[in-house]
Formats: structure tokens, C-alpha cells, sequence
């Protein structure tokens, strides 16, 4: 595949070298356009030796190769990164006062802008115009991450982790349709913990890889993303407004706070069934003796709740899914689950050693409320993320009606 790697004047040009190294070393050829003010940041012959291509700023090198066009029009996909405000107002408007912007001008090929700036610049009504404007043309923009930024300031502003602006590059190139654009989707990914004692807790063996792919795919297809983190070490997928919490509670209410303005809520979670009923201030010390029983509680049903708040004409988001680990029996208790939870998909899979949990695969079967069950065979966790969003789009575009469940 042939990619254009767009690359504007903000200090996190550095981090795209990276982006470069990750294109090139899995066989994309890629060619690399820089603004005149990017070249502050990093040199010509730093592009040019990762890419092992030219590097121009200005439309004049190379007339007769008719750069300012040629280059958008042989791309399979351009991305810039960092993308700065003034690129992003430039693209938003048609301006082509450099090399870069007329390539954006005449790509007919997917585009993908990952926004770097300062957090006033971000929050701008200016930039958010221009987001909406490119976004609404079909363009990905990924949200930006909230951190460090330069100097003292923190903020959202910051450039997204290179490998997770690659992933969500694979998944474009892939062609993957943008059929969640404009649609606010929540995640829940990870597994909760419910303490026993300051050191001690109840816990599952769940790593967050297939909600955090979720979150991912959802960002490749136009979706913005909720993407509520229980206990998980991954870096925060590009795009995705990432919300941590520990246990079922505060699950719980993160989950319930961000489906009120949602159209679809998808608990991967794996949520503790039961806690502690008391949870000891200090550790427990071990006794000569058998250590006292731990007694349990049931935890909120968190995926049944939201169901019956639907249900209720509470807060709708229009599709519920859910997620089920089994061990045996998996589309029975799947298909039993599915009746008792009031969701619209109820994705099922088996687990076990080397099964789903931690592992980079997966392979699932999705049950429709009212419908017939659909196959996911096992493929990169990605793969099967992309196919239930597949089902989800399907019930976008052709909402069930109580008849049919």
C-alpha cells in the first residue's frame, strides 16, 4: 500500500518518526510530506532515510512529475500526524499554499488526521468547526490524548501513542466502512477487582485486549468513544476519551454517567459477580489457625440495568451489547443470558486455558435478540471487534421494534 505521511509544524513531529518506522517495517511504502515549519522539528534526511523516499515541502521540486498532484492521487492512504491547527483550518477550507495541502486537495483515498496543540488550541470554536467540517467529509480526525504538553501544560492536546495511531491506520487501509460517524458509542473493557483488605481482592483473569480492540475499530469507523478502563495496563487507544475505575461500582457509574448522551453501550467488561460484604481497613493478618470465611454480596447488574432503564423510558441508548465468558454449555447459558439481561446482542465465547482472556485471538458467536446467532470465527481480536461492530451498524441503520425481541 502506498501511504502519504503528512507532517505539520508541532513539536511532536519527533513522535512520527515512529509512525514511519511502523508503516515502513510492515512493507508499506510510504512517502513523506512535510510542512517548511515541520522541518524545524526534524530534518529532510531524517525523513528521507526512514522512508528511503524524496522529500519535498514545495510544489516547484520535480515539476514534471506534477508532485502536487501525483502524490494524492497514487495514495492509498494519507495520515498526518502531528496534525496542527493551522493544517486542520487549511484542510477544513481547501487552501493548497503548500506541497502537503494540495496533497490533501487531490488524495481521493481515505484521510486520517491526528491533531497535536496546545489544549486552548483543541477547545477552540474555530477548531472544533473545522474538526466537525472534516469529520462530516468523511475524514477520520482522532481525538487527542490528555497529558504532559509542552512545558508545564497539561491538557488534552497531546499527540496519541504512534502505535495506536498506526492500528487505527490498519483499520482504514483495511476498509473498514465509517458507518459509525457521528455516533457516540461506550466501552467497557478490563476486568474489576473488589477489595478484601488494603492488599487483597477478589479479581478475574480478563486483560481488556477485546474491549480495548472495541474501542479501537469503533474509532476507525467514525465513532466518537467512551472507553471505561477497569484494571488494565494497555496504552489508551487513539481517540478514545478513556475513563479508569477499579471496581463494579465505580463501573457502574461510569458506565450509567456516559450512556445517558450514548447510542450504543458495549459492557466487554468482565464485572465481578459478588464483593466482599465488609472490606478490612488494615491487612489481614495470617492466624495458626483457618482463617475466617469471606462473606459475599451480589454486585449490581450492570448490563441489566441498563436494560431496564431502556425499558422504563429512561436514558435509550439504541443498542445494548453484551458480553458472556462460559466455560460449557456457552450458547445455552449465552442464549438464557441474552433473554434475562434485556440487551439487543449478546456476543458469547469460550474460555479456558489459552481461550480469550489475555490472548491476542478470539472467536465468538454473537446472539440477536430475535434473530438468528451469527459466527465469528477466531481471528485477531480487531477481527472480531470489527464484526460486531458490523451487527451493531446493521441495528443502527434498522432499529428493532418491541415486536421483534
Amino acid at each position: 500500500m502506498k501511504v502519504v505521511l503528512g507532517v505539520s509544524g508541532g513539536i511532536a513531529a519527533y513522535k512520527a518518526c515512529e509512525l514511519l518506522r511502523l508503516f515502513t517495517e510492515s512493507g508499506h511504502e510510504v512517502r513523506v510530506v512535510p510542512t517548511r515549519d515541520a522541518l524545524r522539528f526534524v530534518g529532510e534526511p531524517t525523513w528521507a532515510a526512514l522512508s528511503g523516499n524524496p522529500v519535498t515541502t514545495d510544489v516547484w521540486d520535480d515539476v514534471h512529475e506534477v508532485p502536487h498532484v501525483r502524490i494524492g492521487q497514487r495514495a492509498d492512504l494519507v495520515v498526518v500526524a502531528p496534525a496542527t491547527a493551522d493544517v486542520l483550518a487549511k484542510a477544513a477550507h481547501g487552501l493548497a499554499g503548500d506541497l502537503l495541502t494540495n496533497t490533501l486537495l487531490t488524495a481521493r483515498c481515505p484521510v486520517v488526521f491526528a491533531p497535536a496543540m496546545h489544549t486552548e488550541m483543541w477547545q477552540h470554536p474555530a477548531t472544533r468547526a473545522n474538526v466537525s467540517t472534516l469529520r462530516e467529509r468523511g475524514s477520520v480526525v482522532i481525538d487527542p490524548a490528555v497529558g504532559r504538553l509542552t512545558g508545564a501544560d497539561s491538557g488534552p492536546g497531546r499527540l496519541p501513542d504512534p502505535a495506536e495511531i498506526f492500528q487505527i491506520c490498519l483499520r482504514v487501509l483495511a476498509g473498514r466502512p465509517r458507518d459509525l460517524a457521528g455516533r457516540h458509542v461506550v466501552v467497557s473493557a478490563g476486568g474489576t477487582r473488589e477489595a478484601i483488605d488494603p492488599v487483597r481482592y477478589l479479581g478475574n483473569r480478563s486483560s481488556g485486549l477485546q474491549g480495548y480492540a472495541l474501542a479501537r475499530t469503533a474509532v476507525a469507523r467514525g465513532a466518537r468513544v467512551t472507553l471505561v478502563a477497569a484494571n488494565v495496563s494497555l496504552p489508551d487507544p487513539a481517540g478514545a476519551d478513556v475513563v479508569r475505575v477499579e471496581s463494579a461500582a465505580e463501573l457502574r457509574e461510569a458506565v450509567l454517567t456516559a450512556a445517558t448522551a450514548a447510542d450504543v453501550v458495549v459492557m466487554a467488561a468482565a464485572v465481578a459477580d459478588f464483593r466482599p460484604a465488609a472490606r478490612h481497613d488494615s491487612k489481614i493478618k495470617k492466624s495458626d489457625g483457618e482463617p475466617d470465611p469471606i462473606h459475599l454480596v451480589k454486585n449490581p447488574d450492570i448490563l441489566a440495568e441498563l436494560g431496564e432503564r431502556r425499558h422504563a423510558g429512561g436514558p435509550k441508548p439504541e443498542v445494548i451489547v453484551g458480553f458472556a465468558a462460559e466455560t460449557d454449555d456457552v450458547l445455552a447459558n449465552g442464549q438464557a443470558k441474552l433473554a434475562r439481561k434485556g440487551c439487543d446482542l449478546l456476543v458469547v465465547n469460550q474460555v479456558g486455558p489459552h481461550l480469550a482472556f489475555g490472548t491476542p485471538d478470539n472467536a465468538a458467536t454473537v446472539l440477536v435478540a430475535g434473530g438468528e446467532p451469527v459466527e465469528i470465527p477466531r481471528g485477531p481480536k480487531d477481527d472480531v471487534a470489527d464484526a460486531v461492530w458490523d451487527q451493531v451498524a446493521n441495528l443502527l441503520r434498522h432499529p428493532r421494534t418491541p415486536a421483534d425481541t
